[in-house]
């Protein structure tokens, strides 16, 4: 559940500590999806409050400035028909920074509806998921 890393990070470690990787799968789904629907709803409100605080206001700009440029990048590219399959692609492709929270944090900025941004994050989670299990498993088999 841990932004920038979720399950990008911990299917690789869970495959390094020799734990199953079905149960490790589905947990990492389970753990990275969890926190789509606050993200969804509150996150963008919590960050536009805080980017002029004393504290967190340098890391909550931060954040407002990287979700509107996914969510500028993502509606550039796709354009409204295509919007769905970026956003399930821009969360599904394991590069840093490109997973739930910055795609839920996008689509909100973009004013998708939860249903469907919910829906294109979890797919995109399980590509995400599948691709990493793929790659992980290889560099165990190597090591």
């Amino acid at each position: 559940m841990v932004p920038l890393v979720e399950l990008r990070g911990a299917i690789p470690v869970s495959q390094v500590m020799g734990l199953p990787m079905l149960p490790a799968y589905i947990t990492c789904i389970v753990g990275n999806m969890l926190p789509v629907p606050f993200i969804y709803l509150f996150a963008a409100k919590f960050l536009e409050w805080g980017k002029d605080k004393k504290v967190i206001g340098k890391f909550c700009s931060w954040c407002l400035k990287k979700g509107h440029k996914a969510g500028k990048k993502l509606s550039e590219k796709a354009g409204e028909k295509g919007a769905f399959v970026a956003l399930l692609l821009f969360v599904g492709i394991p590069l840093p920074g490109t997973g739930a929270w910055t795609g839920t944090l996008a689509a909100s900025f973009l004013g998708f509806g939860l249903k469907k941004s919910a829906i294109a994050v979890m797919c995109g989670v399980l590509l995400a998921g599948v691709i990493m299990m793929a790659a992980s498993a290889l560099g165990v088999a190597l090591l």
